[in-house]
């Protein structure tokens, strides 16, 4: 095996690939890349049984001036090749295996000698066996996982709401997420209609590499899906996630049609005040903060008392209030982490009583986009 590259691209491809890989994995040929050779195409994987990334690179890219002087393959240590490759003198690297698994690299003056592992021991890559396909643009995307992955649980408790529930029904991509105490859903449009319905759960992790990996592309993403595998495709890269196992929880009936309060408000005037008041609930015992509403004084204000540190309170200018008079608690981070999804529009928030779930959709787009957060009981 032998094959020459440039070495700054070659590292933003190792960049990408590096994201699946992990130290921690208890399969230790998993700690490594795999690198295959063959007459016109150099193939990175890595993988840590959970994410799979491959990228293919071609001869015929000029950008990568990759030239393959002999085919073959070689497991090496991923974060020690990873390093050599940024550190060496020269713009071009040379990686060659002469005999067994011990790789020489070489780039100007420098040269390094690495032990790799037999590439016939790496696992195989799932085979997908789905022919539907959903193109989907790489902005609406990572928007749809941004807005989501927000919501999902941190807790091991219940490995199903770490994932991210994703339904595909005729012409429509529909995404939810939660942990109990919060809710986000967004549904988004397919260019072209679904033959075969998928009901899936996908990794909250998994989605969040591939919006960080999605961020410069220009092309739709596709998306394939089989039994216990997800597969997007853009550029030169595949990216595979498995699936998790078992039924995730009906959350339609969770979201209210119905509200007896409801406000329009600047959504960044009210991640502002939330975020001032969170400095004393955070330093308090309770992370919790009020919010008062009362139509017939045209009033709405964020308060927080902590006995430990002391208060805050803030009016803030709103667009609209209407309904009955109410006080609600809630967790300031939740409420933030919906806000900043959103980002600099109006949203209007639903409320029902001072116990019940609340929601917020934005103004000019109510059927589409919700968060909904469990408020906090303070009596």
């Amino acid at each position: 095996m032998k094959f020459s590259i440039k070495r700054s691209a070659f590292i933003n491809e190792l960049a990408n690939v590096l994201r699946a890989i992990s130290s921690k994995t208890t399969i230790q040929i998993l700690t490594g890349l795999k690198l295959v050779a063959t007459d016109n195409e150099l193939i990175l994987t890595g993988s840590n049984s959970d994410i799979t990334i491959q990228s293919t690179l071609s001869t015929s890219d000029g950008a990568l001036e990759l030239i393959i002087e002999e085919p073959g393959a070689i497991v090496l240590p991923a974060r020690f090749f990873n390093e050599i490759i940024k550190k060496l003198p020269d713009s071009k690297v040379t990686l060659e295996v002469k005999t067994g698994f011990q790789a020489n690299i070489i780039s100007g003056s420098a040269e390094f000698t690495v032990n790799g592992q037999d590439a016939n021991n790496y696992p195989h890559l799932p085979e997908m066996e789905s022919n539907e396909n959903v193109q989907i643009a790489p902005d609406l995307l990572r928007e749809v996982i941004d807005q989501t992955r927000i919501a999902v649980s941190k807790q091991e408790s219940r490995p199903i709401l770490t994932g991210i529930h994703v339904l595909l029904t005729s012409n429509q991509l529909t995404a939810i997420a939660t942990d109990s105490h919060r809710l986000a859903q967004r549904k988004v449009t397919l260019p072209e209609t679904v033959e075969v319905p998928a009901d899936v759960v996908v990794p909250g992790t998994s989605m969040t590499e591939l919006a960080r990996m999605i961020v410069d592309q220009n092309e739709a993403i596709e998306l394939q899906i089989a039994e216990n595998m997800v597969l997007f495709k853009f550029g030169h890269t595949l990216f595979y996630s498995r699936l998790l196992e078992g039924n995730y929880p009906e959350t339609s009936r969770l979201i209210p049609d119905t509200s007896t309060t409801d406000l329009e408000i600047d959504a960044t005037t009210l991640l502002n005040a939330i975020s001032r008041a969170s400095l004393l609930s955070h330093e308090g015992r309770n992370n919790v903060i009020k919010l008062t509403l009362n139509p017939e004084q045209k009033l709405v204000k964020i308060s927080g008392d902590s006995a430990d540190v002391g208060n805050v309170e803030e009016e803030l200018t709103f667009e609209s209030l209407d309904g009955d008079e109410l006080a609600i608690s809630f967790n300031p981070d939740y409420m933030g982490d919906a806000l900043k999804s959103f980002g600099g529009i109006k949203v209007k928030l639903a409320f029902n009583s001072p116990l019940r779930p609340f929601t917020l959709v934005p103004a000019d787009d109510e059927v589409n986009f919700v968060q909904l957060i469990t408020p906090v009981r303070t009596f």
